[in-house]
């Protein structure tokens, strides 16, 4: 991945700058790039037509510059957060006890306020803000309490890392669990066709079931692969030995991320065969 020194990213975003992708969603790319986050973690800043105040999803890393950026958009009825990785929740604490509102997430230990289960994020909730009805599906797999928000009458989804605008995500073992990953897929195959998907790295989707589609096929070709790997290797092969066998065309720089996904299907192939 290639970031320019001008605030472009390798995307075609702009650090920095409020994107309106539909018409309740806008987005704002956190200065974080790396070969884990694509051109960095992108913060989504929701609201109705007219409404005065906004919902954000996924602060983001803890930076100043992103958080003072975020704040800006207005007032903030409430923040969301896709997932417990830092790239996405690290800057969420700061920012909710800043404006004041209530933080959601899945993982109580990053609730605010902590007490009571009011700022979870069960599935089929329905949370009620800035004029929007935002839909939690729980689509644990990349990790454990990864959750989509669907944006009822917008036609489009919220996707953390669950679907990524480019290229395919991890299933984070031992957190996440292929086989709960693959019926999250199995999920977001089932939203209608042409579902606006807004990931957490990324450019939108124009088809997010279509995407999902694909990333199941990809991933139960890669099972396909472990298994030869395995015939190959013998059944005591490590994840490191699998992926310099099956990933040996992948940047190097990904192989530790790579052999947390190759754990959880190593995993899945003892549990499911």
């Amino acid at each position: 991945m290639t970031v320019s020194t001008s605030g472009a990213c390798a995307d075609g975003a702009a650090y920095g700058v409020l994107r309106p992708v539909t018409a309740v969603a806008s987005v704002l790319l956190a200065r974080n790039p790396s070969p884990m986050t694509l051109a960095g973690t992108n913060t989504w800043v929701l609201r109705a037509p007219g409404a005065a105040d906004c919902v954000v999803v996924d602060p983001g890393p803890d930076d100043e510059d992103h958080l003072d950026r975020i704040a800006a958009a207005g007032p903030v009825a409430a923040v969301v957060l896709t997932h417990r990785h830092a790239d996405h929740s690290d800057g969420a604490p700061r920012f909710a006890e800043r404006t004041g509102a209530p933080l959601f997430a899945a993982d109580p230990a990053l609730r605010l306020p902590l007490a009571g289960g009011e700022n979870g994020l069960d599935d089929g909730r329905l949370l009620r803000a800035a004029g929007l009805r935002l839909r939690v599906l729980a689509t644990p797999g990349h990790t454990s309490d990864s959750r989509c928000l669907l944006i009822e009458g917008d036609h489009s989804v919220l996707t953390g890392d669950t679907v990524l605008g480019r290229g395919t995500t991890i299933v984070a073992h031992p957190d996440g669990r292929l086989v709960d990953y693959l019926d999250s897929l199995r999920r977001l195959i089932d939203l209608p066709a042409g579902t606006v998907g807004l990931p957490g790295h990324g450019p939108e989707l124009p088809d997010v079931s279509a995407v999902a589609s694909a990333y199941l096929d990809h991933r139960l070709r890669r099972l396909d692969q472990i298994r030869a790997a395995l015939a190959e290797l013998g059944p005591d092969a490590t994840a490191r030995q699998v992926v310099e066998l099956v990933y040996a065309d992948v940047d190097r720089d990904l192989w530790p991320a790579a052999e947390w996904s190759v754990e959880a299907q190593l995993v899945y192939l003892r549990e499911h065969g």
